[in-house]
């Protein structure tokens, strides 16, 4: 009888096994006749699916993508070159053209660029920005076709657990959807272009670098944000972004349009958080102290008080406001942030607590 050396038994298994596994193959291949399997039919999208679908097909032409440049000279040639800087999102605000983004998206940059769904690109003009409120409105002369504005919404009735969609352009993809709910209202968050930031929305929409400037939809389609911010120590969406509420930007944009620049209210004082903290926790008192009332001003009007020196040297405290509209106030900030919200012109009640006393003011607002 025949035997094969012991190193051949494992060299012969495996072709065994192949010959087998070949076999079987072939033997598939006649059942199937070789041809591609059948699709199983899906059947009707669900309802959710078809709300989505229908959502972003709406909005996306509202979307644009930009790109900005700045003009560097060559040290030797002493020639301008215009290089890449960034890239961000926009949405279009009005059928004249102007598009809404983030005052960071296009800081320091030379040229903006702008890019729509269907391809075109435009040069764009800057018309006004707000590096307090992170705002900028830039515009295109898009001709005889241009593109739907985005259906305006309301922030102010927003709930904790509403369904939110984020559209932008993340790491330049572009035309990006992503869906999440409102996680929490009115946060603060210091701004990439420095001061604070409030009344901001926080979702955990996926929001990455380049969905800046982006619009954030509710589930009617409607604009109630502009995606600004995301919360991450490595950069990229950790579930926490903030946007700013559509109140805030429907208050500030029309601004922008009119006059390139924001005209804040004001009582006419001055004042400094820094200062504010620290005769707070001097004093045991808390508000805003008065330091100073602008000659003229709507406050000086109304009589505030700021703080005086006496003859003998003696540093006296003026007003200090505890509240505007009963609403209560801790800080400078908190202040500033209040009359944010209040228009040129509005009279609001502000209670002031002086030597001892506290008293109600009516005082009319004033562009800062």
């Amino acid at each position: 009888m025949k035997t094969f050396h012991p190193l051949f038994k494992p060299l012969l298994s495996t072709v065994t096994v192949f010959f087998m596994c070949l076999a079987v193959g072939f033997s598939m291949a006649d059942a199937t006749g070789g041809k591609p399997r059948p699709v199983t039919p899906r059947g009707e999208l669900g309802a959710d699916e078809k709300s989505i679908i229908h959502l972003f097909d709406n909005a996306k032409d509202s979307v644009v993508f930009i790109s900005t440049s700045e003009r560097v000279q060559d040290v030797w040639s002493r020639n301008v070159y215009s290089v890449p800087k960034g890239s961000g999102s926009g949405f279009i605000w009005d059928e004249a053209g102007h598009v809404v983004t983030n005052f960071h998206v296009i800081q320091n940059a030379s040229e903006a660029s702008i890019k729509l769904s269907d391809g075109r690109s435009f040069k764009a003009k800057l018309v006004g920005a707000s590096p307090r409120h992170d705002i900028a409105v830039l515009k295109i002369n898009t001709g005889f076709k241009k593109p739907d504005p985005v259906p305006l919404g309301s922030s102010k009735d927003l709930k904790v657990g509403q369904t939110v969609f984020a559209i932008g352009n993340p790491f330049g993809l572009d035309w990006t959807l992503t869906r999440g709910i409102v996680s929490a209202l009115d946060r603060s968050i210091e701004g990439e272009t420095g001061g604070k930031i409030d009344h901001l929305i926080q979702t955990d929409a996926a929001i990455n670098p380049g969905n800046s400037g982006g619009p954030l939809l509710d589930s009617a389609g409607r604009l109630i944000g502009i995606n600004t911010a995301i919360y991450s120590r490595s950069g990229s969406s950790a579930g926490i972004g903030f946007s700013i509420p559509v109140d805030t930007v429907n208050r500030v944009v029309p601004q922008l349009i009119q006059k390139g620049k924001y005209a804040r209210p004001s009582l006419g004082i001055e004042t400094d958080e820094n200062i504010n903290a620290r005769l707070s926790a001097a004093l045991k008192l808390e508000g805003v102290f008065v330091l100073q009332v602008d000659a003229g001003s709507q406050a000086d009007k109304a009589g505030l008080k700021g703080i005086r020196v006496k003859a003998n040297g003696e540093v006296v405290t003026g007003d200090i406001i505890t509240a505007v509209n009963n609403v209560k106030l801790a800080s400078a900030d908190k202040l500033m942030s209040l009359l944010d919200e209040r228009q040129i012109g509005e009279i609001v009640t502000v209670t002031v607590w002086r030597e001892g006393k506290t008293r109600d003011i009516a005082i009319s607002l004033q562009a800062e």
